[in-house]
């Protein structure tokens, strides 16, 4: 099934790693041009060769932008020299697990900038130009810990839920414009960061990481192992696309199953 019939510009925040980088790939395979943006040369420019290595018969261009966008200033810079985006997905964000009385005030002001002013500030720059268009598309990568809010890291699911009410706000500006606006729940997912601090941990593999992790943190999932970054990234790209129109306002949630809650 083609996604796309027309050609489109995308950008990704934080997207040369992790759920970014698949998403990125989703959408480059479809034939969209994609912004990469990271943090160094080096990260954004390794992401552009592997998105490239991986590429099924691409027709769009991939782009780099160092930058970190978490800073209007940079947000501003985006705009100057690519002000046609038609996608955003705003996937850029941090994590970090901490109780509750050890997170200071800094730590829960720094994960609000980053996790979701981030996608206000550019979802603000780009979101007039997609309604003069009649065309465009906003998505905010959410998690399942916006509604089962994790109690190691309260300050992470307070920052997902909040990009939830944001982007239902941000449909209801839409009526009626050819401009959808959306959220996307992925649950716990493979990354590489993921395997990195397994490999840290020491002494259990992946496979016995990932059986007592859902035997323990998430029992609630139905498919009982991680997601792999691909399946988020080909949700995102369905989200984004012509095909998906009628999606807005929406939180799609790509959890495996994790949230019980059935609306």
């Amino acid at each position: 099934m083609k996604l796309f019939n027309n050609p489109h510009l995308a950008v990704v925040s934080g997207s040369s790693k992790g759920i970014g980088l698949a998403i990125a790939q989703s959408l480059y395979n479809e034939g969209i041009s994609v912004i990469i943006n990271g943090r160094s040369q080096a990260s954004v420019t390794a992401a552009i060769e592997a998105l490239r290595n991986k590429a099924q018969s691409p027709t769009g261009e991939l782009i780099g932008f160092v930058a970190d966008l978490s800073d209007p200033k940079e947000i501003e810079r985006l705009y100057k020299e690519h002000p046609h985006v038609d996608i955003v997905v705003n996937n850029l964000g941090v994590y970090g697990a901490a109780s509750f009385e050890e997170i200071t005030d800094e730590q829960w002001l720094k994960i609000f900038e980053v996790n979701v002013l981030s996608g206000v500030r550019l979802s603000r720059q780009y979101l007039p130009t997609m309604k003069k268009r009649g065309w465009g598309r906003i998505v905010f990568i959410s998690s399942e810990s916006a509604i089962q809010i994790p109690q190691e890291m309260i300050h992470y699911g307070m920052s997902k839920t909040a990009q939830l009410a944001v982007a239902r706000g941000l449909a209801e500006t839409c009526a009626n414009s050819g401009v959808t606006v959306n959220s996307v729940l992925p649950g716990p997912t493979l990354t590489d960061g993921v395997k990195a601090f397994v490999r840290e941990l020491g002494g259990e593999s992946i496979e016995q990481f990932t059986e007592d992790y859902f035997k323990t943190l998430r029992p609630s999932s139905l498919i009982k192992r991680f997601q792999k970054p691909n399946e988020i990234g080909d949700a995102v790209a369905f989200v984004c696309s012509e095909n998906a129109a009628s999606i807005n306002g929406t939180a799609f949630r790509v959890d495996g199953g994790v949230v019980r809650s059935c609306f």
